[in-house]
């Protein structure tokens, strides 16, 4: 049974938010408890994911965090898709059925790479420091460009400036905090440096319980949301091709300079809690569906690597059982 729950953690997460919903949708005897979970919740995912980072972070050694070549080619795919669909969306005044699914897409293109990813990244075998300086990198691109794009495809009263720090303050101290911890404990701290980075599979866990309540939260906004159906749908199919051609395409320029796990996961992991935000804050509410449903369909996508990648391990356990 715990062996089962290793190996199906993922889905397993993503099952209890589903579920964890419905219970407090729909059973009143749960009622009472609402604003107690709500209050939870709101302090509850940051910490996870700072814990999951500091102990990242603390495997990650300073000589290893520079960019790599396909760091830059990621970031300007990024770029130019994110452009490309705000110059469709200016130049064909779609109507609001298309606009509010380009306008996902938009979000889901530009959005950097999720905290948590390189916790993913390490767990497939991956180098969590290019990833970690990819993240960093990502998340700048985003305040600049995010300010500067998405009011001219929605008008907003946010100034740039305004916009900027505003971004830059929803992401960079979950970022930065962590790893300026995990320097300080290597530094002066080594045994508690050393008993963290000995906690093996901690932060995938923490991050199974981050992505529960992710799961309950979006499917909140489908099921609450106030469109039709056939719009829902569309909205989280767009969302699909996206997230599908992303991790294409990061496997794709990543294993050029042979770092495929690594760029798979840059380009294909989002930091969906922060898209949520950016749509819900420049855009039409409604395009929140698109980063909502992007985190089933990357963790759809993370499940099936992680099986792989066992199915893999005990093939080669098989073939040479002295290892």
């Amino acid at each position: 049974m715990l062996q089962f729950i290793k190996n199906w953690t993922l889905p397993l997460a993503m099952l209890a938010g589903i579920i964890g919903y419905f219970c407090f949708a729909y059973f009143d005897f749960l009622a009472p408890l609402k604003p107690f979970v709500k209050a939870q919740v709101s302090w509850l995912t940051p910490f996870l994911i700072f814990s999951q980072l500091l102990l990242t972070f603390c495997k990650v050694e300073i000589k290893d965090l520079s960019p790599r070549r396909w760091t830059y080619q990621l970031l300007l795919i990024q770029l130019i898709s994110c452009l490309f669909i705000a110059g469709t969306l200016l130049l064909f005044k779609s109507g609001n059925y298309w606009k509010i699914a380009l306008e996902g897409a938009m979000v889901c293109l530009i959005c950097p790479t999720a905290t948590a990813a390189a916790v993913i990244t390490g767990k497939l075998g991956g180098s969590a420091a290019s990833l970690t300086t990819y993240t960093l990198m990502s998340n700048l691109l985003a305040a600049i460009v995010v300010p500067l794009v998405f009011p001219l495809v929605e008008p907003s009263d946010f100034s740039f400036g305004m916009s900027f720090l505003k971004i830059l303050g929803k992401v960079f101290p979950l970022l930065l905090f962590p790893f300026f911890i995990a320097l300080f404990l290597r530094k002066y701290f080594p045994p508690v440096h050393r008993f963290l980075t000995g906690l093996k599979d901690m932060a995938f866990y923490l991050w199974a319980v981050a992505l529960t309540i992710a799961m309950g939260e979006t499917m909140k906004s489908i099921v609450e949301g106030n469109i039709s159906i056939g719009e829902e749908c569309m909205i989280a199919g767009l969302a699909l091709v996206i997230c599908c051609l992303q991790f294409w395409c990061g496997k794709s320029i990543g294993g050029k300079h042979n770092d495929r796990i690594s760029g798979g996961q840059a380009l294909g992991q989002k930091n969906t809690i922060l898209a949520i935000w950016m749509a819900t804050t420049y855009l039409n509410p409604v395009t929140a569906i698109a980063p909502g449903s992007y985190v089933a369909w990357q963790n759809i996508i993370n499940s099936w690597q992680l099986w792989k990648k066992r199915k893999k391990e005990e093939t080669t356990l098989s073939d040479n059982p002295n290892i």
